[in-house]
């Protein structure tokens, strides 16, 4: 399992990269790998609303639709619209697949950090 020690990490393996005064969001390689193949992405519009520990998206694989949970409080600013037509990029490259970005970002004190994340997954057997 990859992690990506720029990153911050939620309990529902989210990642979350602050840039700047913005952030991008994606899955985890654990959250991808669990998932299983990737076969369809829900995400939000340029300029939703995003508030932290609430639903923002959902992704479709061949086991199930899983809720994508925001890891921060701001607004959509860049939407991964690649992704519509090549859900499976999550699959191959988690952590080059953002889902979206967002500006006026606040909130996030809870997330994990790079090791914090690897030792919550390995106590979940990951």
């Amino acid at each position: 399992m990859k992690i990506e020690a720029d990153r911050k990490y939620t309990k529902s393996h989210e990642w979350v990269l602050f840039e700047g005064d913005g952030a991008a969001i994606g899955l985890s390689d654990y959250a991808q790998d669990a998932l299983g193949d990737l076969v369809f992405v829900n995400l939000p519009q340029e300029g939703d609303e995003l508030a932290e520990g609430e639903v923002f998206a959902d992704v479709e694989s061949v086991k199930a639709v899983s809720d994508i949970y925001s890891p921060i409080s701001g607004s959509v600013c860049a939407v991964n619209e690649a992704l519509l037509d090549a859900p499976e990029a999550i699959n191959q490259d988690p952590y080059g697949a953002w889902l979206v970005k967002a500006g006026g970002v606040s909130g996030g004190e809870d997330l994990m950090d790079a090791a914090a994340y690897e030792a919550y997954c390995a106590g979940l057997g990951g």
